[in-house]
């Protein structure tokens, strides 16, 4: 088995959810994002016309931070990530054949989890983090019951009902990485309006210290 993908190396593990974002605006977007301190970009697969919105924002931002997909169920779509300069996929479940493909395209993955087997089956599979799913309703007790069978290197992330107000819970038990979606973009969102969330994300996720 080849060796998990490192999880990068960020100055915040908040990953941006961008469900329903559409091709003409995602460049605006996401450069407010990245302006206000955002280092890692999902583009869920079932967004309007997903690829397009990755291949734009890999040919502009894909040097400065991670560009990926989200909602990827399937390795071909993996591999179309890779083609596009994508660097990072992200599921909502585990799938060995969606992980062996980014593993070969040297992609970073993050499956979603709910139980210790798929946790384990996931880190078996070489998975870089766990992105355990849907966390509002394990809540930070239920993660934390989980993490103290897995090895102490996991990089867990949590995701699903996720914002500015309970970032401090989660990390109190143990999550690095968090993803935001709805409580930072929601279609129909401004420019100004990111701007606004991300800038109090960043507020709290730095001041868990």
């Amino acid at each position: 088995m080849m060796h998990p993908v490192p999880w990068p190396r960020v100055r915040r593990s908040l990953i941006a959810i961008l469900r329903g974002i559409h091709p003409d605006e995602v460049e605006v977007i996401v450069e407010t994002l990245i302006d206000s301190g955002f280092e890692l970009i999902e583009v869920p697969l079932n967004s309007p016309d997903p690829f397009v919105s990755i291949e734009r924002l890999c040919k502009r931002f894909g040097n400065d931070c991670h560009i990926g997909a989200g909602t990827v169920l399937n390795a071909t779509d993996c591999a179309r990530v890779a083609d596009l300069g994508g660097r990072l996929t992200v599921s909502p479940n585990v799938d060995a054949d969606v992980l062996a493909m980014a593993q070969a395209r040297q992609l970073v993955t993050m499956p979603g989890v709910f139980s210790p087997t798929e946790a384990c089956l996931a880190l078996r599979c070489g998975a870089s983090a766990l992105k355990f799913f849907p966390a509002s309703v394990l809540g930070p007790s239920g993660i934390a019951a989980q993490l103290a069978v897995l090895p102490k290197e996991t990089v867990v992330g949590a995701v699903g009902g996720v914002s500015e107000k309970n970032l401090a819970a989660y990390r109190a038990v143990g999550i690095r990485v968090f993803g935001l979606g709805s409580s930072l973009y929601r279609p129909g969102m401004t420019a100004l309006e990111v701007r606004e969330a991300a800038l109090t994300s960043v507020h709290a996720y730095d001041g868990l210290g």
